[in-house]
């Protein structure tokens, strides 16, 4: 099984020093090219656009890409049309394609990807042990006088720890609130479909049997659990749609 959605999100904006809160958000096609990049540091990034808002631009960033993949021999279609779409499930399952590939060929060291979104040189990357993406070279704690000076630097960067620990805390939280949402309106419809059924067929029927054993099942409940009121999370559910941004 892939890594989940906050799993990628986390890593992608790690790499790339972004700030996505939807899978969906790569089908523009952008961190797809940069994340290439940081793997053969040959990506002409100065063609690819971040802050793209029509499909042209979609278009233009997916041919950077597709001449990365055709330049290195990479044997894996790249499904266009599914991405630009920018829906989740099409996203989801490339990008985990796409961490796949990354694992297998990151030669490791540091990526400035700020700086090669600038069109700034290729990083020489070392090759041997992967080091982590982003990651600074601490420098040693001088003794004497000299180390009371390092204090404050270490304290900023226990700061930069805790809130990238609560920046990944809150995306954690605000992919399985969409997930949940997102399953909840699958099981509405279902409810609503079962309904009409219902109320369409004939009781004594072996299909409304059936459809009632359906019901049954939507409407079972574990023991402990209590049933909201019906008026609460009406607004959830109207409010309910397939996840774009």
């Amino acid at each position: 099984m892939g890594e989940s959605r906050t799993e990628l999100l986390a890593w992608v904006n790690d790499l790339l020093q972004l700030n996505y809160t939807k899978v969906e958000q790569a089908g523009t096609g952008a961190a797809y090219c940069q994340i290439m990049d940081s793997v053969f540091n040959d990506v002409h990034m100065t063609k690819v656009k971040f802050d793209t808002k029509h499909e042209y631009e979609y278009v233009a960033n997916f041919k950077v890409l597709q001449h990365t993949f055709d330049k290195h021999k990479i044997d894996k279609i790249i499904p266009v049309d599914k991405l630009m779409k920018c829906k989740f499930q099409d996203n989801l399952e490339f990008m985990q394609w796409v961490k796949r590939f990354w694992d297998q060929n990151f030669p490791g060291g540091a990526y400035d990807a700020v700086q090669r979104r600038k069109g700034g040189a290729p990083s020489k990357s070392p090759g041997g042990a992967r080091a982590n993406v982003g990651s600074v070279a601490r420098k040693p704690i001088q003794s004497g006088r000299s180390s009371s000076s390092t204090k404050p630097a270490a304290d900023n960067n226990q700061i930069s720890d805790l809130n990238k620990q609560i920046t990944e805390l809150k995306v954690t939280v605000d992919g399985l609130e969409k997930e949940r949402d997102f399953y909840f309106g699958k099981l509405r419809e279902i409810e609503i479909l079962v309904q009409e059924q219902l109320d369409l067929t004939d009781p004594t029927s072996e299909d409304t049997n059936c459809i009632r054993d359906i019901q049954a099942i939507l409407y079972r409940t574990e023991e402990g659990f209590e049933v909201p009121p019906e008026n609460e999370g009406q607004e959830g559910e109207d409010e309910y749609d397939d996840e774009t941004f």
